[in-house]
């Protein structure tokens, strides 16, 4: 569907049709076969993506093992390190030495995504793998706090716009949080109480899912009633007040990304944006941030550790 994307910096579709053409299928049917069994590992392999390319850019740096690596910093405390492993153990044993875990998390992505909403994109590939990776690196993520303006700084750095912003926040409309990251909007949010901009039906709902001196690491739906498709309903609920984590609810209450949440969900007056075509598109983008290809890098022989 979305073929026709700008490619990046050395990296095309099909890069491996020669070297390795059942590259794709392989790390496909893996993630398949874990998502049968834990459907967690769809939201973590894409927010470990993600969390990837906004450090050091897609270079799998993330997964590497050790002391101090961004594998150790809180926001990277993810499910399915397991599933890009066992790809990456499959692709030696067809092709080694061949396909980079860098490919590897960017195309299992995007499968995540297939799983839970049927549809698809292509995936340009041929970025190969980092060498460093830095817990300390990790402290320019978003956080769940963040301000608009702060998050849109972040992604500009980038070349992502505020449309990429709003799509790639969507990623939300699968997964869970826990209540250590927003149970301070229940509760002496203001002086009066909670989050105003929670709709005050919801709050009691999510105050019994967290109450205020119970286990911060309970997990909670970020879409509620939609937490394993993959649709607009975030950005519905995000309307309505239902935004769990502070800087999602932020996407509605904010002037310059309230209008993108509107398209999104086809409000009369404005031009209608698919989400599903547009999330392909801004992945794309994202997941060519500072790719490492030609002779950067290497080709890690296994994920978790430099060759």
């Amino acid at each position: 569907m979305a073929s026709t994307l700008v490619q990046g910096q050395g990296t095309r579709v099909g890069f491996y049709s020669a070297t390795c053409p059942n590259a794709e299928s392989i790390v496909k049917s893996t993630v398949q076969s874990h998502f049968r069994s834990n459907p967690a590992i769809a939201p973590g392999l894409l927010r470990m993506h993600f969390h990837d390319c906004f450090v050091h850019g897609c270079d799998a740096s993330i997964l590497i093992d050790g002391p101090n690596t961004e594998k150790t910093a809180p926001p990277n405390r993810i499910q399915g390190y397991n599933v890009i492993d066992d790809a990456k153990t499959q692709l030696e044993a067809a092709c080694p030495g061949v396909v980079s875990c860098a490919d590897i998390l960017a195309l299992a992505a995007r499968d995540s995504v297939v799983l839970t909403s049927g549809r698809s994109w292509q995936v340009p590939t041929g970025r190969r793998d980092g060498r460093v990776s830095l817990a300390s690196d990790t402290s320019n993520l978003p956080g769940f706090t963040e301000s608009i303006d702060s998050q849109k700084r972040k992604f500009a750095d980038f070349g992502l716009n505020t449309q990429d912003l709003v799509t790639l926040v969507g990623a939300h409309t699968i997964g869970t949080t826990a209540c250590q990251l927003f149970s301070y909007r229940l509760y002496n949010f203001t002086a009066n109480g909670p989050d105003p901009t929670i709709d005050s039906r919801f709050v009691s709902q999510l105050q019994a899912l967290c109450p205020q001196n119970g286990n911060g690491g309970s997990r909670v739906d970020l879409d509620t009633g939609s937490a394993n498709r993959f649709d607009t309903t975030f950005f519905t609920n995000l309307r309505n007040g239902r935004g769990i984590l502070e800087s999602d609810q932020k996407l509605w209450t904010d002037a310059s990304t309230r209008p993108i949440v509107q398209q999104f969900l086809g409000v009369r007056g404005l031009r209608a944006i698919n989400f599903n075509v547009e999330f392909g598109r801004s992945m794309v983008k994202m997941g060519n941030i500072g790719v490492k290809t030609g002779t950067e890098g290497e080709i890690r022989r296994v994920c978790t550790a430099i060759n």
